[in-house]
C-alpha cells in the first residue's frame, strides 16, 4: 500500500499526480483523462474560481451529477482551501434555498437542467454567481452533437446576466500562476455533506481533511489484499453527494492513483457494459443495488468476472442477497458500517481477513475508537452484550454546522474527546467484528439513504390542510424500508387526497424522501406528554404483515 505522503486532501492528490502523471485518472462516456490532465483542469478551475472571489473557508454548493466536473470542482476547491457543499441534483428549490442560507453560500455549481431551481431562489438566498455545466461539457464536440441529435443529452435553457457563467468560461478565466500559496492543514474542513435532522431540517456535517484522508486510506486498504494498490479500476456507482460516493470516488484520486469509471446516472446495462469493457475490479453499492443486479433479466449477457472486491453499506445486507451474490460470482459482498458523521465507515470487511463472518458489518478500523453503552444511561454495557455505538477517531467531527441543539443531542464529551452517538445498537465480538442489531427509531433506511422521519413530517404539516403527521418505515426486502405517512386533516377540510399530499411532498423533498403510502387517520397515538408515538404505528404495520 502506497502511503498518503501528505496530510491534506490537495497535498495527497498532488502526490498521486507526481507518482502517476500518465496514468488514467477518469473514464467518462468513453473519454479518458490522465492525472496530469486532471491536475491541469483542477488548477485552471481553481484560478477561475479565485477570480470569482472564492477563497479560504468559502462554502461553494456543488449541485451536480457524477461528472468529471464534479471531481474537478471538488479538487479545485481543495486547492483554494474552500469547502465544497455537496448537494443532490434531485433536490428542489426548497432544499437548495435552505442549504444556501444555512451555509451562506454565494456561489453554486449546477447542472444546466437544474438552473430553474437556482433561479427561483436567487432573491431569497446569498447566491451571487451561478456556474452551470452540462454532462457533455468536457467531451469532444462531435460526441456532444451526436448525442444531442438523438435526444440523449438533456440541455437546459441558459438565461443571460453577469451572475451566470459556464463551467468552461470559469475554467478559462484565470491563470494558475495567480493562485495564492497553499497553506492547508489537516484540521481544516475539506467537505460538507448534509444528513437528516431529528428536528426536520437537514444538518451540515463538516468533514476535516485529516479525517477524510484517514477514511479513504482505510477504504483503499480494505481491498488491497486481492486488488493491489495501483492495479485496480473502480466503477463509481454511488452518488458523489453521499458519503459512500465520496469515499469510492476520491480514494483512486487521493490514494491509489488508479482509474475511476464515472457515469452521470446508474443504468444497469450501462454499468455492466463499463465493467466488462474496462475490466473494473472494484465497486461499492448499497444492498438494494446488488439485489437489482441479481434480478436484472439481461445479466447473463455480460461478463462481470473482472470484479474482485464488491463492497456494500448504507443499509443492512440481507443474508439472502449475500448468498445469491456469492453463488453467482464466487466472491463475497464485503460489508461495512458507518455514518456521514463518522466520515463513512468505522468498520470495513478487509479482504486480508478472508470471508467475512455471516452477518458481520465489517471489522472496526484501526485508529477508530468505540464504546457500547446503554442508550438511556450512557453507561458501558457488559462485554458481549449489544449497546448503542459511540465512536470517535483522529480529527473527528465535533458537531453539526450551525445546529447547536442537534449537536448537543448527538455529540458528547467523554474525558476530553468528542464522541458521536450513532443511535444504532450493535454488538462487537472479541475480534472487533461489528454486528448491526437495531437502529434509531427516528431514521428510515430507504435504498441506502438515511431519511429523518421528522423532515418528512415537517413538510406534510406545512400543508394548510394537515394538522398532524407521523412518518415511519415499512420493511421491504427490495429497498430496505418504504416510507409511510399517517396524516390527520383539519376538521373543516374536505376533498384532500393522498395524491395531492404526495405532489406537495414532491415539490419540497428529494424523490427518495417522498412517502410511498399515505393513510388518513382521525387521530394519532400520543404519549402522556403529547409526543406522537411512531413506534405504535410501526408495530401496527408489523402486525399486518405477520397476520
Amino acid at each position: 500500500m502506497v502511503g498518503l505522503g501528505a496530510d491534506t486532501t490537495y497535498g495527497s492528490f498532488k502526490e498521486v499526480v507526481k507518482r502517476s502523471p500518465d496514468q488514467t485518472a477518469m473514464i467518462f462516456l468513453g473519454e479518458k483523462y490522465t492525472f496530469s490532465e486532471l491536475h491541469s483542469m483542477v488548477l485552471r478551475l481553481a484560478a477561475g474560481l479565485f477570480e470569482s472571489g472564492v477563497g479560504k473557508g468559502e462554502k461553494v454548493i456543488v449541485y451536480l451529477y457524477n461528472l468529471p466536473q464534479t471531481l474537478i470542482a471538488w479538487l479545485a476547491l481543495q486547492r483554494l482551501e474552500a469547502i465544497p457543499v455537496m448537494v443532490a441534483p434531485v433536490y428542489t428549490a426548497y432544499d437548495i434555498q435552505y442549504m444556501a442560507n444555512d451555509v451562506g453560500a454565494e456561489i453554486i455549481l449546477c447542472m444546466d437542467t437544474n438552473l430553474s431551481y437556482v433561479i427561483d431562489i436567487l432573491n431569497e438566498s446569498p447566491i451571487r454567481k451561478v456556474i452551470y455545466t452540462n454532462m457533455t461539457d468536457l467531451i469532444p464536440a462531435w460526441k456532444k452533437y451526436f448525442g444531442m441529435g438523438f435526444g440523449r443529452i438533456p440541455i437546459g435553457k441558459i438565461p443571460k446576466g453577469r451572475e451566470f457563467a459556464s463551467f468552461r468560461d470559469v475554467m478559462n478565466a484565470g491563470t494558475p500562476d495567480s493562485l495564492p500559496a497553499f497553506k492547508g492543514k489537516p484540521e481544516d474542513t475539506a467537505v460538507m455533506l448534509y444528513t437528516g435532522g431529528t428536528t426536520g431540517f437537514p444538518k451540515g456535517v463538516p468533514l476535516s481533511a485529516g479525517l477524510f484522508l484517514y477514511r479513504v486510506d482505510e477504504w483503499a486498504k480494505a481491498s488491497e489484499y486481492i486488488v493491489p494498490s495501483g492495479k485496480g479500476i473502480t466503477l463509481l456507482s454511488a452518488p458523489l453527494y453521499h458519503v459512500i460516493g465520496q469515499m469510492d470516488g476520491l480514494t483512486p484520486l487521493l490514494i491509489t492513483g488508479e482509474p475511476l469509471i464515472i457515469m452521470p446516472r446508474v443504468v444497469l446495462d450501462a454499468m455492466f457494459d463499463h465493467i466488462q469493457r474496462y475490466k473494473a475490479t472494484r465497486m461499492f453499492a448499497v444492498p438494494a443495488m446488488y439485489r437489482m443486479i441479481l434480478e436484472h433479466d439481461r445479466l447473463e449477457y455480460y461478463d462481470l468476472s473482472s470484479l474482485r472486491y464488491c463492497g456494500t453499506g448504507g443499509d443492512v445486507l440481507p443474508t439472502e442477497v449475500a448468498n445469491r451474490w456469492y453463488q453467482k460470482f464466487k466472491i463475497p459482498l464485503y460489508q461495512g458500517y458507518g455514518a456521514t458523521e463518522l466520515c463513512a465507515a468505522i468498520s470495513l470487511s478487509y479482504s486480508r481477513d478472508g470471508m467475512p463472518p455471516e452477518g458481520a458489518a465489517g471489522k472496526i478500523s484501526p485508529g477508530s475508537k468505540f464504546r457500547l453503552v446503554d442508550p438511556d444511561t450512557l453507561e458501558p454495557v457488559p462485554a458481549g452484550e449489544p449497546g448503542e455505538l459511540l465512536a470517535t477517531s483522529p480529527y473527528a467531527v465535533k458537531g453539526y454546522w450551525n445546529k447547536p441543539e442537534e449537536t448537543e443531542k448527538c455529540f458528547i464529551n467523554i474525558d476530553g474527546e468528542i464522541w458521536y452517538r450513532t443511535k444504532d445498537v450493535v454488538e462487537v465480538d472479541q475480534n472487533n467484528w461489528l454486528y448491526f442489531r437495531d437502529r434509531s427509531v427516528d431514521l428510515i433506511k430507504h435504498k441506502g439513504y438515511r431519511i429523518a422521519a421528522a423532515e418528512v413530517e415537517r413538510v406534510l404539516q406545512e400543508h394548510p390542510a394537515v394538522i398532524a403527521a407521523s412518518v415511519v418505515g415499512i420493511a421491504d426486502e427490495k429497498v430496505g424500508e418504504r416510507i409511510k405517512a399517517f396524516v390527520v386533516l383539519k376538521e373543516d377540510i374536505k376533498g384532500i387526497s393522498g395524491f395531492e399530499l404526495t405532489k406537495w411532498c414532491k415539490e419540497r423533498l428529494a424523490p427518495y424522501k417522498v412517502p410511498q403510502y399515505i393513510e388518513f387517520r382521525d387521530m394519532l397515538p400520543k404519549s402522556k406528554v403529547g409526543k406522537y408515538l411512531r413506534r405504535e404505528l410501526r408495530e401496527e404495520e408489523r402486525r399486518k404483515v405477520s397476520e
